[in-house]
């Protein structure tokens, strides 16, 4: 049975008054990113918080590229929803950056979860202390399709930056700043903590933050839609002073063509009434109001599935 067809099923069943508890069984396949990304744990949450808000229903967390392989994942019908910024949504649906020539246009958000900074760290031993520094130098941008990697690529050539760009997986640029082929690496991370990956560097390797200046600040504003701008304490990173790197917001995503109002409806609705999960594995959660994120990023211009916008508008009572 096609991906397709069990949700047409899905569909009819609550069209007929059956109800979600009713429905027949339903399998989702979430696409995350690195299993070493804390952004996985809180993926596997989110399928749990799924699976006890839907009664039936079987939410299965694989490992990807992160946001621009989710979306070419959704648009292959591999997966069912998938996390992605903003930024990587804008860029799909206006057929745009990564997607230039090759737009997604009905792909839509169903629920946002976090705003997460991009993080650019170097060897402390490496003399690296800005972007310009990097030229000549092997560097990680990010994993394999995802928006760190989308981003950063962009930016070294829009400031003529010749780095030696090193594409692959978080586990591979770890490896390389372990043995000193890389000089470092860009990821983005929940918030503006550090995540687990710089964490495990940390504990072997002196590493230090890099931020962007004014002139490259304004290049990436100007290029970037849905990209804004952050400022990282001094000595979030031991040593490192303050340093302004790009934020966005990160949101779970699908497709208006595969998947169906009361679907989409029910998985914002048991991800939001089901938190409580997420906290557990995420505790910065606690702070993060989901519905009002929605609402913000809604009128702000991100294109959501009409279901999920039907749940967010009941809950702000609009």
């Amino acid at each position: 049975m096609t991906s397709l067809f069990k949700k047409a099923l899905f569909g009819a069943a609550i069209t007929a008054g059956l109800g979600v508890g009713a429905a027949m069984a339903q399998d989702l396949v979430m696409g995350s990113t690195s299993p070493t990304s804390s952004h996985f744990t809180i993926t596997v949450a989110m399928s749990k918080a799924i699976e006890k808000g839907i009664s039936g229903a079987n939410a299965t967390v694989i490992e990807t590229g992160a946001s621009v392989d989710n979306v070419l994942r959704l648009a292959r019908d591999e997966i069912d929803l998938g996390l992605a910024t903003g930024g990587i949504l804008i860029q799909a649906r206006e057929g745009i950056g990564k997607f230039e020539g090759n737009a997604v246009p009905d792909t839509v958000a169903i629920y946002p979860y976090s705003a997460s900074v991009l993080l650019t760290a170097v060897r402390a031993d490496s003399g690296v202390k800005s972007f310009s520094d990097l030229a000549g130098k092997k560097f990680s941008p990010g994993i394999r399709g995802s928006a760190a990697e989308s981003l950063i690529s962009k930016a070294m050539g829009d400031f003529g930056i010749d780095v030696d760009l090193v594409h692959g997986t978080v586990g591979d640029a770890v490896e390389g700043i372990k043995n000193r082929h890389l000089v470092g690496y860009s990821k983005y991370g929940a918030g503006s903590s550090i995540d687990a990956t710089l964490q495990e560097l940390m504990t072997s390797t002196e590493m230090r933050l890099i931020g962007f200046n004014a002139e490259e600040e304004a290049s990436i504003l100007a290029t970037s839609k849905g990209v804004g701008f952050a400022t990282l304490p001094a000595d979030l990173v031991p040593g490192s002073g303050e340093v302004r790197a790009p934020k966005v917001n990160v949101f779970f995503l699908t497709r208006v063509a595969v998947m169906d109002d009361d679907t989409a409806y029910n998985i914002a609705k048991a991800v939001h009434e089901n938190i409580d999960i997420l906290i557990e594995a995420w505790p910065k959660m606690a702070s993060y109001d989901m519905a009002a994120d929605a609402m913000a990023t809604m009128d702000g211009g991100i294109a959501y599935h009409p279901g999920a916008a039907r749940y967010w508008k009941e809950v702000a009572g609009k």
